[in-house]
């Protein structure tokens, strides 16, 4: 029925507007109390065997919203009763930003993939502190929190202007995420160099822990799928040497060749981060990587082409303790995430493991290069 609806509504609209029609919906369908408790039965049944702890956190699975949907925090219960195990929010700025110009968000449906130069379009640290503040939850969700750098701060400036947000926004995530991996900000996958890099997560990991005493944020940073093996290596050996809690593997590609793209040439040539199907293949190698260099020492995050319970399972096998998704989400609707856990669940009872915590990085260990 969705892919119905999906055909004959929201593909003849443009698609930031049908995502912001389909954003009314999940927050208007959250504030009536019989329909949202009806939902959450129907879209997110709980397995528990696929309760999972991560980050020192404990959620009803392994399976979350990625970055870049809910920029503002304010579809947080919304995204749970559709079945987000967390919900990560954001990417949010130092200061509110109005992004790029329109358009700006592409669907190339014949890859199943999005293209978008959205660039960080939010409201500001301020008023995602000020919404996360007042917030009173209808479900348990585990919340993220994703910060990058507004577009009009200097690089050299650029520390500032992540210290503001964490100072801001620390005390209300569960985890909190430095995002140097966007295309779509000049200059932030210039944080990605290890030299940048490294004062940079130093200076969020004291701020964090200023803002918020007596708890530890747990820290995490997210990298691009198109960092070259050397590279990723050393982010890898970065987050050890810095105790860093977490790697998000991966966000948004540049690439456009050898991904095996149909589309009319016309969207796949438009500029902007490519995500969904054609990422699969690289997201799942730098993750095996950065397993095989961090081991169990680093909490693993697989995202970028996850569109079923397979391939949530081969990026468990691959390392990955939590897994996100968000372009399939545009393409499946709502009942993705029940038909993710449900496979999931199935998965794990018919495999060798007791647990989904047994099968992490199992394939990267039977190979022998676990670090």
């Amino acid at each position: 029925m969705y892919k119905i609806f999906f055909r004959l509504v929201f593909q003849r609209m443009d698609p930031e507007q049908a995502h912001h029609l389909a954003f009314r919906w999940i927050r208007l369908a959250v504030r009536i109390p019989v329909l949202r408790t009806f939902l959450a039965a129907v879209l997110a049944p709980r397995y528990k065997e696929l309760r999972t702890e991560a980050l020192g956190l404990r959620m009803h699975g392994p399976f979350g919203l990625a970055a870049g949907f809910d920029k503002n925090a304010v579809a947080i219960d919304g995204m749970s009763m559709l079945g987000f195990d967390h919900v990560e929010i954001g990417t949010v700025t130092g200061e509110p930003q109005p992004g790029n110009p329109k358009k700006r968000l592409f669907r190339l449906v014949a890859d199943r993939a999005l293209i978008n130069r959205m660039g960080f379009n939010n409201e500001g640290s301020l008023a995602v502190a000020a919404r996360l503040a007042s917030r009173t939850p209808v479900f348990r969700t585990v919340v993220g929190v994703n910060i990058g750098k507004t577009k009009v701060v200097p690089e050299e400036e650029a520390v500032g202007d992540y210290v503001k947000s964490t100072e801001r926004l620390a005390p209300y995530a569960d985890y909190l995420v430095v995002n140097v991996s966007s295309p779509n900000t000049p200059g932030l996958r210039d944080l990605q160099a290890t030299e940048a890099l490294r004062p940079l997560l130093s200076a969020v990991r004291e701020a964090a822990d200023r803002a918020v005493p007596g708890r530890r944020v747990p820290l995490l940073v997210k990298i691009a799928p198109d960092l070259a093996d050397e590279d990723v290596d050393a982010v890898a050996d970065l987050a050890v040497e810095l105790g860093l809690d977490g790697i998000i593997a991966t966000n948004t590609t540049i690439a456009r060749e050898g991904l095996g793209l149909t589309s009319a040439p016309s969207l796949v040539k438009e500029a902007g981060g490519l995500s969904g199907a054609p990422l699969k293949a690289r997201s799942l190698q730098v993750l095996r990587r950065l397993y095989a260099r961090v081991g169990d020492r680093v909490t693993l995050v697989g995202v970028g082409g996850i569109e079923n319970a397979e391939d949530a399972w081969q990026r468990i096998l691959a390392g990955a303790t939590l897994v996100q998704g968000y372009s399939a989400f545009v393409y499946q609707g709502p009942f993705w995430g029940r038909a993710l856990h449900k496979g999931l669940a199935a998965r794990l009872r018919t495999s060798p493991y007791a647990t989904l915590a047994d099968a992490v990085g199992a394939d990267v260990k039977k190979a022998g290069t676990t670090a």
